[in-house]
């Protein structure tokens, strides 16, 4: 058998079973997957005010290994970032490594701490390197939201993040 890209999933943060987007900062994996393709499921809508200001916002979501075996060199990175010229999405690797835990944040607006290095990764070969991960093993990593001041509203604004393994 051989992984299939629907055996890693992404899950909210927050503990219990937290579906709510905005609540994903951190601290225990939640037991709801988040729903592909769909608008906002991580992310709200930027507002006027944001786009005017300018904004930086942060959410934590867990991978999961939901296969029968073991997930060999799991990445994940941006396979489409937004369409927006100025605004971009990236991922960083939670410190706390491998487990249903991560670090948790006050807010949307504040950094993790201890930092975490985000990266544009836009591919599997510079992807953030996860690691094996045997059959039910999670890792959380975080998604930073980057809205430069002065910008436009751009309809339909959304990012892909994807999570793979090496196919041997």
């Amino acid at each position: 058998m051989s992984i299939l890209a629907t055996d890693l999933k992404f899950f909210f943060s927050g503990g219990g079973a937290n579906d709510n987007p905005n609540a994903s900062l951190g601290g225990a994996k939640s037991s709801v997957a988040i729903t592909d393709n769909t608008l906002n499921n991580l992310f709200d809508d930027v507002s006027g005010t944001e786009h005017e200001a300018g904004d930086i916002e942060y959410r934590c979501l867990f991978v999961k290994n939901d296969s029968a075996e073991t997930a060999y060199d799991v990445r994940v990175y941006i396979s489409s970032n937004t369409p927006a010229a100025d605004d971009s999405i990236k991922v960083g690797k939670d410190l706390t490594g491998v487990g249903d835990t991560a670090d948790t944040v006050v807010n949307e607006n504040t950094a993790p701490d201890p930092a975490v290095t985000f990266s544009l990764a836009t591919s599997y070969a510079d992807g953030l390197l996860l690691g094996d991960m045997t059959t039910g093993q999670s890792y959380p990593i975080w998604i930073e939201r980057t809205v430069v001041a002065g910008t436009t509203a751009q309809a339909d604004n959304a990012a892909t993040i994807q999570a793979a393994v090496d196919t041997l």
